[in-house]
């Protein structure tokens, strides 16, 4: 090819398509996983729901006027299988199966990318960790295990021919694999200088591939590499400092690269050419929403007349996007140049002998339409199932996390009884099937879901911004840069304390009764003389304010009952003992004047406030201590730190961890909460791929490890739990976020159940829980919270829509904890004592409980019989069509509308 010959895509034209074509009504999960979350066969899409465990699965070409429907697929139950599973999808309107076709595994961790031979049927390769595995998929068994990979494997793929696979490696390393000559590398070099996510892609020939990832400076970048001459990169092409992963589409027919950054909401397209050593750039596209997923439409089934080149799927949070790629051309018809002959679906060999050697390629077809249909290909590896009797038309959803890995359902499988294969994760959750997830309630889904376990009253849950005569605003000066382990604010049922960002650690405290719009003048606040580092109310004495300081000290203040007027700079108290920066505070839940505090010198102490001493000391912590909480009954203390590990004290017994067990991996940040009446601990964290998770442990077995783990997002902030005891409801939400989730948590299987979420049009600077007292009981009020703006602050009401409103929902709110009286008093708690709140209930008086209303009788709408007794013939419905138009022209008798106007004079005209 000629360096200077100008390439037929120069002209291409990025389409996205309207929004009547788009699949919407759908809801994406961000399923931690090095995979693209959506797959495209000819015939159908299958995508991650932000249900665990559970595919979408919709057909990618509508029928007429018809919406698309999308069935879900439940692809691993509720264990931590961390298996492969191989379904057989049956032709659209027919139930999808229950049951997995084939199951390879287990693996020893989560399974990340899965790619099907491009050549021979029922050979599979999947990545787990650090080994990468080709199975012969008829066998369930593998047929070897490529090797030497040093760190987590975030990409394995087959060479077009199916003779070579090309891993990418958290270690940095890009590696060239012939799986049948020996399990060993037979080629590497370092890809990229960062350990971000890296991605590959192979071209049409065997010598050349595309790579992704990240430079020494954090920059994006893209490689072309060839086999032949391996040590350095053919041409290097540097993008962006985005934090999000490139993910890399290559068409090798055309050569036409997408580059797709997850939560990103662009497109880049460039040209391929080996040949030249370059990657030209062609098109950029700027989409609507943020990325998901992507992934190419097999060009068997693209549009060619129209001289649709590509075809991208975009997964968003709400909706599938088609963005159509075309070459504008005079003429319709079909151009060869654009659409040389494809590879079909029929495949070339089997396992078999393609592990003896065999090297047949697929036979090629012609994408004319005049050659249509193509050869189709049904694999004996899947048996077709026998529907089961009285099987709905559409299928339910199954549980557990299922992140759609590298597997092309197209590659082998693109008959309309299409197969789909799943990775599994480790986890151990079940979905709740609401009516928001999309998932029907026909009798066939009743079965399941009585199969599959219960889902929460909540989770029709309503978050909504309370009147803006309840807010508080021009806030002036908010330190929006206090630690990670702090909350950033602190509020009781009467004040809330707010860090200024003005020197000399000044807190500003607000009244909750006296909102409005606060005065342009400045504030009178509390003087520390530090740093604000972490700051908490006295939760029986509400006046009580303590705040810790980077100078290591802790201060306590009295804010007087009629609100701060003054600023004040004498404490009413100081703890000193610490010898670095204080972490956190968290008061007693049970016994007045007992509080415990977290330093930057690792250590845990816990201070009479009574005697304004330090009482006890707890150690053994590695490195900075995340969180610290106490226990609902006030006996043990659990902290989240930083060296990986997660323990529980019992203060009065030793300074020594009473358990420990694994932490989250990633050292981001992490928090910890007593739920399920202290019998799990729950701990919000980073995995090692900095994506933000849920681990829930039991509290009698932290050395095994979590219960359960679930992947929500990718984020920068630590999500900061805010737990309600009496509706086991948590409210998870980040610094800097918009989104809040609910779920209802169970200390058994499915142990999380999603709740709608709720979401602010703008970020939040903190978020917190209000006591259960200040809910208004008689609107279904849940659960009240404030959230923290730049500005302002919002209280934010969670409510159940309930239809007998007029009865206490007493299903809903139990007898609450008297969380504003102390149980025990400083001395006699570190003296050994124990003891329980006491409970009041919260049904407001003249209320008769919900549980003792009297039942009311369904009434039953039947239409009047004259509705079908009075048939009208077609001669009388003529007659009323005519009577109704004549009615509407009116009489013509009728005198006009401006014969009634009045003229004007003679004498006044006025002559000129």
């Amino acid at each position: 090819m000629s360096r200077f010959k100008v390439s037929k895509f120069r002209h291409t034209e990025a389409r996205p398509s309207r929004r009547q074509a788009w699949i919407s009504d759908i809801r994406a999960g961000t399923t931690p996983s090095c995979g693209n979350h959506i797959k495209s066969s000819c015939h159908l899409i299958a995508f991650n729901s932000d249900r665990p465990g559970v595919l979408g699965i919709v057909p990618l070409e509508g029928q007429g006027e018809d919406k698309r429907q999308v069935t879900y697929l439940g692809c691993h139950s509720g264990t931590a299988d961390r298996t492969v599973k191989l379904w057989r999808l049956p032709a659209p309107g027919q139930a999808l199966p229950s049951m997995p076709g084939l199951v390879l595994g287990p693996e020893p961790v989560q399974v990340e990318v899965l790619q099907f031979h491009p050549a021979a049927d029922g050979v599979l390769a999947s990545a787990a960790g650090m080994a990468v595995k080709v199975w012969d998929v008829a066998k369930q068994q593998a047929l070897t295990e490529l090797v030497a990979h040093g760190d987590l494997v975030q990409g394995a793929v087959w060479s077009r021919d199916g003779a070579l696979v090309g891993t990418m490696c958290k270690d940095k390393q890009l590696r060239i694999f012939d799986p049948r000559a020996k399990p060993g590398a037979s080629q590497s070099t370092e890809a990229h200088e960062n350990s971000k996510d890296g991605r590959l892609a192979w071209t049409v020939t065997q010598e050349h591939l595309v790579s992704t990832g990240f430079n020494q400076m954090r920059e994006r970048e893209v490689k072309l590499w060839d086999t032949r001459h391996f040590s350095s990169a053919l041409t290097s092409l540097s993008l962006d400092t985005s934090p999000g992963s490139l993910l890399p589409l290559l068409d090798p027919d055309s050569g036409l690269l997408i580059l797709a950054g997850k939560g990103e909401s662009q497109l880049y397209c460039y040209e391929v050419a080996p040949q030249q050593l370059a990657l030209s750039p062609v098109t950029q596209c700027l989409l609507e929403s943020v990325i998901r997923g992507v992934t190419l439409v097999p060009r068997r089934a693209l549009a060619v007349m129209g001289c649709e080149v590509l075809r991208v799927l975009q997964l968003s949070d709400t909706a599938i996007v088609p963005v159509s790629y075309h070459v504008p051309r005079k003429a319709v018809e079909f151009h060869e140049d654009l659409f040389p002959d494809t590879a079909g679906c029929v495949p070339a060999s089997d396992s078999h002998a393609w592990w003896a050697g065999s090297n047949q390629q697929v036979q090629k077809v012609s994408l004319h339409p005049a050659h249509q249909p193509y050869p189709s290909f049904t694999s004996c590896l899947v048996p077709p199932a026998e529907p089961s009797p009285g099987a709905a038309p559409s299928a339910a959803a199954l549980p557990a996390e299922t992140p759609v890995g590298d597997a092309d359902p197209s590659e082998g499988f693109s008959s309309p009884l299409s197969s789909l294969t799943s990775p599994s994760t480790p986890s151990s959750l079940g979905p709740s099937l609401s009516s928001t997830s999309g998932i029907g309630t026909s009798p066939s889904q009743r079965s399941l879901q009585s199969l599959l376990g219960p889902s929460s009253k909540f989770r029709h849950a309503q978050g909504t911004v309370l009147h803006r005569d309840s807010h508080i605003t021009n806030l002036k000066g908010l330190n929006l840069t206090t630690p990670g382990e702090s909350d950033g604010f602190c509020a009781n049922q009467l004040r809330v304390a707010v860090p200024l960002l003005s020197s000399g650690g000044q807190v500003a405290v607000l009244e909750l009764q006296k909102p409005g719009r606060l005065p342009d003048t400045a504030l009178p606040t509390l003087q520390n003389g530090a740093a604000v580092t972490d700051l908490a109310w006295d939760p029986f004495d509400p006046y009580r304010l303590a705040v810790g300081g980077e100078d290591a000290r802790i201060r306590l203040w009295r804010v007087p009952p009629e609100g701060l007027q003054k600023v004040l700079t004498t404490p009413e108290s100081v703890l000193t003992g610490h010898t670095e920066k204080i972490y956190s505070l968290r008061f007693h839940p049970l016994a007045a004047d007992v509080l415990a505090s977290s330093s930057y010198d690792l250590t845990i102490r816990i201070w009479d406030l009574q005697a304004r001493a330090e009482r006890l000391r707890l150690q053994g912590h590695r490195d900075q201590i995340f969180s610290l909480a106490w226990s609902p009954d006030g006996r043990h203390l659990a902290t989240v730190c930083k060296d990986g590990y997660l323990r529980v004290y019992e203060p009065r017994g030793g300074r020594e961890p009473l358990q420990e067990g694994p932490g989250p991996e990633g050292a981001r940040g992490a928090r910890v909460v007593w739920v399920c009446d202290g019998h799990c601990l729950l701990v919000s964290g980073f995995d090692s791929r900095s994506e933000r998770q849920l681990l829930l442990y039991p509290t009698e077995a932290l050395a095994g490890g979590p219960l359960a783990v679930l992947g929500l997002d990718v984020a920068p902030s630590t999500l900061l739990p805010s737990y309600d005891p009496d509706t086991s409801l948590v409210l998870l939400t980040g610094k800097g976020d918009t989104r809040v989730f609910l779920y209802e948590l169970l200390p058994e299987a499915p142990f999380f159940l999603e709740c709608n979420s709720f979401t602010s049009p703008d970020p939040h600077k903190g978020f917190i829980l209000l006591p259960k007292t200040e809910c208004d009981v008689r609107e279904v009020e849940f659960a009240r919270c404030l959230r923290l703006r730049q500005t302002s602050l919002e209280p934010v009401a969670f409510r159940l829509p309930r239809v007998r409103k007029e009865f206490f929902q007493d299903d809903v709110f139990p007898d609450t904890a008297v969380s504003w009286e102390p149980v025990l008093s400083a001395s006699a708690w570190l003296g050994g004592a124990n003891g329980q709140p006491r409970l009041i209930s919260l049904q407001p008086a003249g209320m008769t409980p919900v549980s003792q209303a009297p039942r009311e009788a369904p009434a039953r709408r039947v239409p009047p019989s004259a509705l079908y007794l009075e048939e009208k013939s077609d001669q009388q419905k003529k007659e009323e069509l005519l009577n109704a138009m004549v009615a509407k022209l009116g009489n013509r008798e009728d005198p006009l509308p401006q014969d009634s106007f009045e003229g004007v004079d003679e004498d006044e005209w006025v002559s000129r």
